[in-house]
């Protein structure tokens, strides 16, 4: 198969890194892949080498000082829709409501459910889930959503994680201690918060839980670590800033974390709290496990389905902060058993699920006449 897959940026975000591991995926068993992407800023590349069996087509994306969000969005669809060449391929999968709104006719994977204000975003989601041909979620929990807002219904294929990658900095090998030790060295004893600070992740509720958990730990340091990400969320961070100086804490927000350090980086925490108000899966959460660190998650229905009994929940702040304060001293069960769901994840399972999609919706377009429900993919 010909298969196009498109994402909206070149930088570390979950769908980003998602789609990356998938094309490779897909091509170690054969398949024909190219992803599209947005060159924002001048990115000619992706934050990451890409396997050479995959190809890469980096479509440039001017910037445009003061342009509001929605104008930003539409000018993104009708950039990647003029260069994108849909018909050199058999299967065109987009990642996100923006690729999907410029690939035209698309299978399209909904890794979770926004809600939007601006009216141009709005119009943009919904599009995304009635036009494509077909949907994927990454959790049933997703897919749910869908059926009961949309009566719509989706494949469910579960992402995958890099095991090996973050269990590997988790180990007792020379240079692994060494990585974990160099972040421990200049960051201290620290929690690990991944994916940057915007409504969704849940950034205040963390402040205010780490607020009450540092009384017990004043030295363990609050370490944010996220990527680019298209929306304009200037009044959330000063609303952050300004609650952080009320508390009297002051996170550490690193720069963008190079793809080769982030395992070490996660692999030295002493925990990951992963207070999200919205997820389709946790990938971020998961490679902790992989990596062996305690993870406390806010408990919504799509983490109980993903992670089960791996992970601590909770939902006020007062809940986090005692997860938390738990969570530095570890279960070595939990652990083990955390370790091995991650193990489960692998992306060549992933990649088969896909195949076995695609090829499900390769025949029905050659047979129309023949209506059938989309498949009911298990990893």
């Amino acid at each position: 198969m010909r298969i196009a897959l498109l994402t909206y940026s070149t930088k570390p975000r979950g769908g980003v890194v998602h789609t990356l591991n998938l094309a490779e995926a897909l091509a170690a068993l054969g398949e024909s892949v190219t992803v599209w992407t947005l060159g924002r800023g001048g990115d000619a590349a992706f934050f990451r080498p890409v396997d050479p069996a995959v190809t890469v087509r980096v479509v440039p994306f001017a910037s445009t000082d003061g342009e509001p969000v929605g104008h930003r969005i539409l000018r993104s669809i009708d950039v990647l829709r003029a260069a994108f060449t849909p018909g050199h391929y058999d299967i065109v999968h987009a990642q996100d409501c923006l690729s999907a709104n410029a690939a035209g006719p698309c299978l399209r994977t909904v890794h979770h459910l926004d809600t939007f204000t601006t009216p141009e975003l709005a119009r943009c989601h919904e599009r995304a889930i009635v036009e494509p041909y077909g949907l994927v979620c990454v959790s049933e929990a997703v897919a749910g959503e869908i059926r009961a807002g949309w009566g719509l219904r989706a494949s469910v294929i579960p992402n995958g994680v890099e095991y090996d990658r973050f269990a590997h900095a988790a180990g007792n090998t020379a240079g692994a201690a060494d990585a974990r030790s160099a972040w421990q060295r200049r960051l201290g004893r620290y929690v690990l918060a991944v994916g940057g600070i915007e409504p969704r992740k849940g950034s205040i509720d963390l402040l205010e839980a780490f607020a009450l958990f540092r009384r017990e730990e004043p030295r363990l340091r609050l370490v944010f670590a996220g990527g680019e990400t298209l929306f304009d969320y200037r009044d959330y961070r000063l609303h952050f800033d300004a609650r952080a100086a009320e508390l009297g804490i002051r996170p550490t927000v690193l720069p963008t974390v190079a793809h080769t350090e982030l395992p070490a980086l996660m692999a030295g925490a002493a925990a990951v709290p992963f207070f999200s108000t919205k997820e389709g899966f946790g990938l971020a959460a998961m490679e902790a496990l992989a990596a062996g660190v305690p993870v406390v998650a806010r408990d919504l229905p799509v983490l109980r389905e993903v992670f089960g009994d791996a992970v601590r929940y909770a939902t006020t702040p007062a809940e986090m902060a005692a997860g938390l304060a738990r969570a530095l001293h570890p279960d070595p069960h939990r652990i083990t058993y955390g370790a091995a769901l991650a193990a489960r994840f692998d992306w060549e399972r992933a990649a088969l699920a896909h195949r076995a999609c695609y090829q499900h919706h390769l025949s029905r377009s050659k047979n129309f006449a023949r209506p059938s429900a989309p498949p009911r993919v298990r990893v």
